[in-house]
């Protein structure tokens, strides 16, 4: 399930957010099974990315997706709260989305949808620290846009 929140000037449109929110719970379901989980999405301008990102990551500049998990990734499997697991935020800037799919030559829709996944996947508990990592966060996200038809060109 993917609560969503807007934030600052631009924001996309109601039938991408829409998409995206399904594409997250794809994703979801294909880690979690039929357990429950919650992403707070926020989708937000570049001025706010700045701001968190020189606050948590000590970078004085705008970046596409922050993602920031409420769990390390072995607790995953202990938590045994009440109601949906909560995994944590992700943020994503609406402005970066734009000029990302411009620059990639594809849709927004496929550039939103794979930040999504991106910053879903690190709340999951996947990294990208080696070249390995990064292979199996790529090949899990790009099999999902691929089964929703968000190929790249």
């Amino acid at each position: 399930m993917v609560e969503e929140y807007l934030v600052g000037e631009g924001t996309p449109p109601p039938s991408l957010r829409e998409l995206v929110k399904a594409v997250v719970d794809d994703l979801l379901r294909e880690e979690l099974g039929s357990r429950e989980a919650v992403v707070e999405l926020t989708w937000a301008d570049d001025e706010h990315l700045r701001s968190l990102n020189r606050q948590f990551r000590g970078k004085d500049e705008p970046t596409d997706v922050l993602s920031f998990p409420l769990h390390q990734p072995e607790e995953l499997s202990f938590w045994k709260g009440p109601g949906p697991l909560p995994l944590g935020d992700v943020v994503i800037s609406w402005p970066r989305v734009l000029e990302q799919a411009q620059a990639y030559g594809h849709s927004p829709e496929r550039e939103a949808a794979f930040l999504a996944l991106h910053g879903t996947l690190h709340l999951l508990g996947y990294d990208h620290a080696t070249p390995q990592e990064e292979a199996l966060m790529e090949e899990k996200a790009e099999a999902i846009l691929k089964a929703r038809g968000l190929t790249r060109p």
